[in-house]
């Protein structure tokens, strides 16, 4: 789970839920407020790592709320408004919000927006060629060999493998490998994921009921083992 927090800031309690669950199915740690004050409170006090942040507030206007923040931390700040001109959007960005995604929305894309934002932070291991017990990847090359031995690999099976073993021991959701995989704007399901990871363990495990390499976390997701047994 990432653990990471999300404050969501909107005055309509049904966006607020909405926004929420799918955060949370993330491994989102979700704050909630619905006016610019409660907003201000939450976000000098509980310090989240990134704002949902609505236009139209009570008490505090959104653009306001986020000329403050910005004044006293770099947070990362999606804004979320049903206002859609380029004006609005740029007065936005011009203080300081990082992203925009405008009223009505697709739930899973704000989510994808969330987890991309998010990633530009530092933090997260980037490689390019990648060594895990018998398990070689070349990223560059999109090559892959067990036991030096080439692996054939659908382009999204060695994205989805790529990502895990990359980052071995962080758990990743079923959403998060969509869009790594696919991209946020995938219309399948989440379950989708499954049905790929079922396939690469046939492919890289010795014995794919006791898995070594992608381990699942139940509720959550899927982790790298790195052969671990």
């Amino acid at each position: 789970m990432t653990g990471k927090k999300v404050l969501v800031v909107d005055d309509d309690v049904r966006t607020v839920e909405l926004v929420k669950l799918y955060l949370s199915r993330d491994g989102y740690r979700v704050l909630t407020a619905y006016d610019g004050l409660e907003a201000l409170r939450l976000a000098r006090e509980a310090r989240p790592d990134l704002i949902v942040l609505d236009l139209m507030l009570p008490d505090i206007y959104g653009l306001e709320v986020c000329r403050i923040l910005r004044g006293e931390s770099d947070v990362p700040i999606i804004m979320l408004t049903a206002r859609t001109t380029d004006q609005d959007k740029l007065t936005g960005l011009d203080v300081g919000a990082d992203d925009y995604v405008t009223k009505p929305f697709s739930p899973r894309e704000l989510a994808a927006r969330v987890r991309a934002v998010l990633r530009r932070l530092p933090g997260e291991r980037v490689a390019v060629q990648i060594k895990h017990d018998e398990l070689t990847m070349d990223l560059e090359k999109q090559e892959a060999w067990l036991a030096d031995e080439p692996l054939s690999l659908t382009n999204v099976e060695f994205k989805i493998l790529g990502v895990l073993a990359s980052n071995p021991g962080r758990v990743f959701s079923r959403a998060e490998l969509i869009e790594r995989a696919m991209g946020y704007d995938f219309e399948g399901f989440d379950r989708t994921i499954d049905v790929h990871i079922l396939n690469l363990r046939r492919k890289i495990e010795a014995d794919p009921s006791r898995p070594r390499y992608i381990k699942t976390v139940y509720g959550v997701g899927y982790r790298f083992g790195g052969g671990e047994r």
